[in-house]
């Protein structure tokens, strides 16, 4: 039976509890350094409001590795390792954090997470943006395509994507410096250069990839657990002006290129087992390659914030194309997975006002203005704004699991 209680003291509202044992780098901040090596990057594990640092766990010897990659400065190495690997390491974890007899040992070898600082958790190596949720889409079509139907003729057939830009996934907690580029209003004649105007967020669900595949050979439908380690929050910011300009005939470029944000913790697939659920009906059947196999849907709760104002709710379990679908489809012209790719969901909507993941929806292309607790309003970012995602998933024996914060706070323009 999986094991569901801990030694450690877990508060009653943690995103952390031991169902859950993300992966994450940290570093112990400086005032707090108590050896001689507080400041080196290391592989952590959030349980309650502490961290377990995997680096020195694994030197005392208390979990085998066959290489020394628990002590390494990312979790690429890990990463790597495979899903036997995975599941042993998870489970070794869980004995060390839940039978009192390690208590002594390990005790000693959690850090506060207070004095730690959290960075990118792996190296990232290709990133891909999906288009995978049908309110979304068709919200979307409807604002910047009035006079044609708002989901293109492919959308059920396929999950539509786009290649990012891998250089800039940052970790929570990065600023992040409103782009600059070609905007052309409507009504203008020509393109102006200068600071975004339309400055939006996009709530998503990002999945990390840990086994690599071969070039030349496709990752079947039923093969996502074999290759996809965790799961991160992603806030893929996006420049409204600049986009619109430009994605007409290619798509997006840089108007999505200059930021995107991810949570610092990994989710592992084996946390997220109570959250599966099957993903929505879907009419016309896809192709024989994109149909399920098994239930990849999953019942993410996401929370936007916006300078501490909830301003929308949207609901993962609705998405029309699926974690497993997005992989096969990633994967079906023979293109290779490596370790650290990061594929996204795409915005998360809802049906409702209320649950939209981007700005573009909520203020409605700027024409409803949002009002947020202190009373100023906003139909776009402003310099200064900081935007959170959080999001929750039920776990093993009634726990509910979190995601950590993935937070961005939006920086003036760089000008000459």
């Amino acid at each position: 039976m999986p094991r569901t209680t801990t030694w450690v003291t877990v508060p009653e509202a943690s995103d952390f509890p031991i169902t859950n044992l993300p992966y994450g780098i940290c570093c112990v901040k400086e005032a707090c350094r108590t050896d001689g090596d507080g400041g080196r990057r290391r592989i952590g594990v959030a349980i309650g409001d502490q961290i377990l640092d995997l680096s020195a766990v694994a030197a005392r010897g208390l979990i085998d590795e066959p290489s020394q990659m628990l002590r390494a400065e990312s979790l690429n190495e890990f990463l790597a390792s495979g899903r036997s690997e995975w599941d042993r390491v998870r489970t070794r974890i869980t004995e060390l954090l839940s039978e009192n007899s390690y208590r002594g040992a390990v005790e000693k070898m959690l850090i506060a997470q207070s004095d730690a600082e959290l960075c990118l958790p792996f190296e990232v190596a290709d990133y891909v943006d999906f288009y995978a949720s049908i309110d979304h889409a068709s919200n979307v079509g409807a604002l910047f395509r009035p006079d044609s139907p708002a989901l293109p003729p492919n959308w059920r057939h396929l999950p539509i994507g786009y290649h990012g830009r891998a250089g800039t996934v940052v970790v929570s907690g990065s600023e992040v410096v409103r782009p600059s580029g070609q905007r052309k209003p409507p009504e203008a004649e020509a393109p102006t250069y200068g600071p975004s105007q339309r400055l939006d967020i996009e709530a998503e669900v990002g999945f990390v990839v840990g086994t690599p595949s071969v070039r030349g050979t496709q990752v079947g439908i039923g093969d996502v657990a074999e290759h996809v380690f965790g799961v991160v929050l992603v806030n893929d910011w996006s420049a409204r002006d600049i986009q619109a300009w430009e994605y007409v005939p290619l798509g997006p470029f840089l108007g999505k290129s200059f930021a995107t944000t991810i949570s610092p913790w990994v989710v592992p697939l084996a946390a997220l087992k109570a959250a599966r659920v099957a993903g929505p009906a879907q009419d016309p059947q896809p192709l024989p390659y994109l149909r399920r196999a098994e239930d990849w849907g999953l019942d993410l709760d996401i929370e936007v914030e916006c300078n501490g104002t909830v301003v929308s709710r949207p609901p993962f379990r609705s998405m029309y194309w699926t974690a497993d679908q997005q992989l096969a489809h990633l994967t079906v012209n023979g293109a290779s997975l490596r370790t650290g790719d990061l594929f996204a969901s795409g915005t998360v909507s809802g049906p409702d006002p209320g649950q939209r993941g981007s700005f573009l929806e909520l203020s409605w292309s700027g024409r409803d203005p949002i009002t947020l607790d202190d009373g100023s309003t906003r139909t776009f970012l402003e310099d200064g704004d900081t935007v959170t995602l959080r999001a929750s998933a039920p776990g093993l024996d009634g726990t509910r699991i979190g995601f950590g914060a993935c937070t961005g706070t939006v920086r003036p323009a760089v000008t000459d």
